[in-house]
């Protein structure tokens, strides 16, 4: 019933089993504070119970303690009246004495089942205190660990759910990281695909440098007017001289001068 009122915060006639399976699943974790609350107010009524049973044994250990003294200074004085029948003569006195100490034996003899049912209070009181007290002592530590757990699940639920969002962003990391190979092996492949054609580019460049090479004249051939009016004759391009040709020309300055 505690539980039901706890919960829905409304009275209740009664607590159908069906409706609290129903409010379990609906709500684990209000559930779970209402049974705390229920809990928390039965140690509260057993913390009455124990104050007042705790007043109530000080109550009977008072009247023990009261009765019990009053018997002791009653056997005191029945004690010194003893001992005063004991030393006196006169029989006037010892009559008054034993008067007196007969009225104190009598009183003792009377009281004696109130000591001892004050005695028996007291003790019953005490061994109920004890009782409530340890009753109290087990449900607070019922509550306490019954809270400890329920903090426990908290944390574990907060973990579990911390490494669930950890396991999604690993997950999506994963996908975006496939997704990221995926492009990087199109790049790669655009890339391999540039590079040979630059590699082929290359080599046809080196060709045809290698081409230039070999059909431009070479730098003797240009530099070196003996080469270069040589080269010019075997292309056709200037008459081959003669030795007689030379000869001739030499001689004929030579008669000039």
């Amino acid at each position: 019933m505690s539980f039901i009122l706890n919960l829905l915060g409304v009275q209740t006639d009664r607590a159908v089993d069906g409706l609290i399976s129903t409010i379990v699943q609906w709500d684990p974790q209000a559930a779970t504070e209402a049974e705390l609350r229920a809990m928390e107010q039965n140690l509260d009524r057993l913390g009455q119970q124990v104050a007042q049973a705790r007043q109530q044994f000080e109550k009977e250990r008072r009247e023990a303690d009261v009765i019990q003294r009053l018997a002791n200074e009653r056997l005191a004085a029945a004690d010194s009246l003893q001992q005063q029948l004991n030393a006196a003569s006169d029989p006037v006195q010892r009559a008054a004495l034993e008067r007196s100490l007969a009225t104190l034996v009598t009183m003792l003899e009377e009281m004696a089942p109130d000591v001892d049912r004050e005695k028996k209070d007291a003790q019953d009181a005490n061994e109920f205190l004890q009782l409530l007290q340890n009753t109290y002592q087990q449900a607070a530590d019922k509550l306490r660990r019954a809270r400890s757990d329920l903090d426990r699940a908290h944390r574990d639920m907060g973990r579990a759910e911390q490494q669930r969002d950890m396991a999604e962003r690993r997950a999506e990391a994963a996908r975006q990281a496939a997704g990221l190979s995926g492009a990087t092996t199109g790049l790669t492949v655009a890339l391999k695909a540039m590079q040979d054609a630059a590699q082929r580019n290359l080599q046809v460049a080196e060709a045809a440098n290698q081409k230039a090479r070999v059909l431009l004249p070479s730098n003797p051939e240009t530099t070196d007017p003996n080469i270069a009016l040589a080269m010019a004759r075997v292309r056709g391009q200037l008459p081959s001289p003669t030795s007689e040709t030379l000869t001739a020309r030499l001689e004929v300055i030579r008669q000039r001068r």
